[in-house]
């Protein structure tokens, strides 16, 4: 199961989370002999996500998956939060999340290199800001291929803080 089969559930099922109050935050399979489908959920109000919240959503994602038949074949379905240390996968997450650490890893190596963690510092254009030990880089956003918070104190303090 791949990425196509992944963007093609977030196609289907984005638009009616997004009339319930959700935001889809990522969309993954995982496993072979016994695949799993992630769906990663936030709430557009930034409250946390409950445990009814994903219950719900896992109902209304299965019966969509149901009537589409976008999945051949047996699956778990899994809905989650993101968690406090999340993963990074849209470019407003890139402003929103500016001034807290972050892991980035590139597809191709940028001066040697593929792994960069430092403050986020925000989008300027297409490129991710961040300040990392050796100073501060802008790294083209297409070239991101994972991001995700490092889970430090300040980020766990400001979790109350429904602005994120």
């Amino acid at each position: 199961m791949g990425l196509d089969r992944a963007a093609a559930v977030e196609r289907l099922v984005a638009p009616s989370l997004a009339a319930t109050g959700f935001e889809v935050v990522r969309v993954q399979f995982m496993g072979h002999y016994s695949p799993v489908l992630q769906i990663m959920i936030e709430r557009t109000d930034r409250r946390a996500v409950s445990v009814d919240d994903c219950a719900n959503v896992s109902r209304a994602v299965s019966a969509l998956l149901d009537v589409e038949e976008v999945i051949a074949g047996s699956y778990t379905l899994e809905v989650s939060s993101p968690g406090i240390d999340r993963p990074l996968t849209r470019p407003e997450h890139f402003v929103r999340f500016a001034g807290f650490e972050a892991k980035l890893e590139t597809r191709i190596p940028l001066d040697g290199r593929k792994r960069f963690t430092g403050r986020l510092l925000g989008l300027e254009g297409e490129r991710v800001r961040i300040a990392t030990a050796e100073g501060e880089l802008a790294l083209p956003l297409a070239d991101v291929e994972r991001a995700k918070l490092v889970l430090t104190d300040e980020l766990i303090a400001t979790t109350a803080n429904p602005a994120h």
